[in-house]
């Protein structure tokens, strides 16, 4: 039995199985919008500091949930449940709002249009992994 930041019980994996594929989605995610982002604000933020925040807004928590799956533990499971709607929640709003105020966005972000930029994964990974992370903590195995 290991010893955790939670107890003394095993640490639950969250990347066993499909959270394998997750976690590896997370992680390119976390490239394209973190260098994507950090390119524009540092050459043309002038352009669309709105689009350009919110990119790298993304970048960050594609970040901590990259972190939270590969950590895994409870506490990681919740904050990366938290993290997972709150992201879906700002690809539906800003893919929305790019749709209802083409103007208000002069250039894409990782969000925009639901993610089509990117093949709709900004909005088909959230709910992935809010299904992952929603299974009995039971079907997630225990590391060693």
């Amino acid at each position: 039995m290991t010893v955790t930041d939670e107890g003394p019980r095993t640490r639950q994996k969250l990347i066993s199985g499909p959270g394998i594929l997750l976690v590896w989605l997370y992680g390119v995610m976390v490239v394209g919008a973190v260098s994507r982002s950090a390119v524009q604000i540092s050459t043309d933020f002038h352009k669309a500091p709105l689009a350009y925040t919110l990119s790298a807004i993304a970048g960050v928590v594609y970040g901590f949930i990259t972190y939270s799956l590969v950590r895994g533990g409870e506490r990681a499971r919740r904050a990366a449940l938290v993290c997972c709607a709150a992201e879906l929640a700002g690809v539906l709003a800003v893919g929305t709002w790019t749709l209802a105020e083409p103007s208000a966005f002069p250039d894409a972000t990782v969000w925009s249009d639901f993610g089509m930029g990117y093949l709709f994964i900004p909005v088909l990974l959230p709910v992935t992994a809010v299904f992952w992370l929603r299974r009995p903590r039971s079907q997630h195995g225990a590391s060693a």
